[in-house]
């Protein structure tokens, strides 16, 4: 049977892969994992749950409930609030894990399940095994006061907004902010936190969440409303999110995308400037563009490497010992405050550099790193799990990295949530990166067996 766990917990389309039955046997075999030190302690497990706002998480989010406290578990619901908060309040509360309901930045009618171990942290495979293994085994049924209670968590939202600005390091100056939420989980405390902090709010998008609209046309992954709102009232940066706001990527006043690796880039100089940046280390995955390897390199500053998966970068901040990762994507982590990607404290940080700077977002971009032009070709429909036993694929691989030698990079891996396989080349030129990169995927098409996508 294949993994029933991704990259980033458990996700699908939601009433059909991801059902109310499974979602409550997920909850209960959690409930067993997760709240063993607990029970060994003589005390009720105590779990923190959130969503962002999609119209399924409603009824997962009550199999889950229900699931928990039919295990002994007590609840704590947060209701909407984006995973990072959820993660933040798991800490805050000293509570035995969490539960966030999100699809992150898929459409509305997928869903997924994730979990936070204690302190806020997600969950290493070997314990993601384990709630595996629990789901066919006998499961918890306390009777009587032994059963779990939910109470809703009233002031969710305020405490992570007081820990949000608790880490701004000077008002932001009056920037002029334009702001998508993704019609997310963060639609309602990002504007708030900016306007908090002290940025000018000119223009909001995607705000408006009714369940059935997270991340369609908007967020993170949709920046088009985001440019031109940038260009067409004159702000001078563009902050997006994406449903669940673990996300940031921005527009500089000129309209132009900055992303996650640009992001890094600019924090970890500011830092490094400042002598702040633990172990004047930078961690990202090998996603990141080889020009962040580059423009660390000539800064003085190391770059460590993980797989794909903000996780990855955290085991690496806590074995390290390290301040700063994230990926390309926009998951941005800084270990002093949050222990995951949160697009929101990523943003303040940004604009915090922008304001004690004076520097346009623009400039402190093409400071902080050259963006190698890179191609991301999605194939689709084709059997993931045959990649690594494709010897023709691994010398078409080979070949291209011979090719291009010290100007450009090759990588070639499975989608952690879809039946996919992400080629990615990088190179000198634009017109180089796109012609390996469709000669490989075709390579993939070819090599690989077809499946429904």
């Amino acid at each position: 049977m294949p993994r029933l766990f991704g990259t980033d917990g458990v996700r699908g389309l939601a009433n059909r892969d991801l059902t109310v039955e499974l979602s409550l046997q997920l909850a209960q075999a959690a409930a067993r994992v997760l709240g063993a030190e607990a029970r060994v302690a003589g005390r009720r497990p105590m779990a923190v749950l959130g969503r962002d706002p999609r119209i399924s998480g409603e009824f997962i989010g009550a199999a889950v409930a229900a699931g928990l406290a039919s295990g002994g578990v007590d609840v704590h619901d947060a209701g909407v609030l984006p995973t990072p908060a959820t993660a933040f309040l798991v800490q805050d509360l000293h509570a035995d894990f969490g539960v966030m309901i999100s699809a992150s930045h898929n459409p509305a009618p997928d869903n997924g399940i994730k979990f936070f171990a204690k302190g806020g942290l997600k969950l290493p495979d070997e314990v993601e095994d384990k709630i595996e293994v629990e789901l066919d085994q006998p499961k918890l049924a306390p009777t009587g006061a032994e059963v779990g209670r939910i109470s809703t968590f009233a002031d969710a939202e305020d405490r992570y907004l007081l820990h949000l600005l608790g880490t701004v390091p000077n008002s932001l100056g009056g920037i002029r902010l334009a702001l998508d939420c993704a019609n997310g989980a963060a639609a309602g405390v990002s504007p708030q936190a900016f306007a908090d902090a002290g940025a000018k709010l000119v223009r909001l998008i995607g705000t408006d969440p009714n369940g059935l609209n997270i991340n369609d046309g908007v967020g993170s992954t949709h920046l088009e409303k985001l440019k031109d709102a940038v260009i067409a009232d004159r702000a001078q940066v563009g902050i997006a999110h994406d449903g669940d706001a673990d996300r940031c990527l921005a527009v500089d006043e000129n309209g132009r995308i900055i992303d996650g690796d640009q992001i890094m880039a600019i924090l970890a100089t500011s830092l490094h400037r400042r002598g702040q940046l633990p172990g004047n280390t930078l961690v990202c995955t090998v996603m990141s563009n080889l020009g962040l390897h580059l423009a660390m390199q000539k800064a003085g500053i190391e770059v460590r490497q993980t797989s794909v998966g903000d996780r990855y970068v955290l085991e690496e901040l806590n074995r390290s010992n390290l301040g700063l990762g994230g990926e390309q994507s926009g998951h941005v982590i800084f270990r002093r405050y949050a222990t995951t990607g949160d697009g929101l404290l990523t943003g303040l940080q940004l604009l915090s550099v922008m304001a004690e700077t004076g520097k346009p977002l623009s400039v402190l971009a093409d400071e902080a790193m050259t963006v190698y032009p890179q191609t991301l070709i999605n194939v689709r429909g084709v059997d993931k799990t045959a990649l690594a036993s494709s010897g023709v694929i691994k010398d078409a691989v080979a070949d291209v990295e011979a090719t291009l030698g010290d100007e450009g990079r090759v990588l070639l891996r499975p989608s952690g949530t879809e039946p996919l396989v992400r080629v990615m080349v990088e190179a000198t030129s634009e017109d180089v990166a796109c012609e390996w990169a469709e000669k490989l995927a075709s390579v993939v098409r070819e090599q690989l067996p077809a499946v429904a996508a």
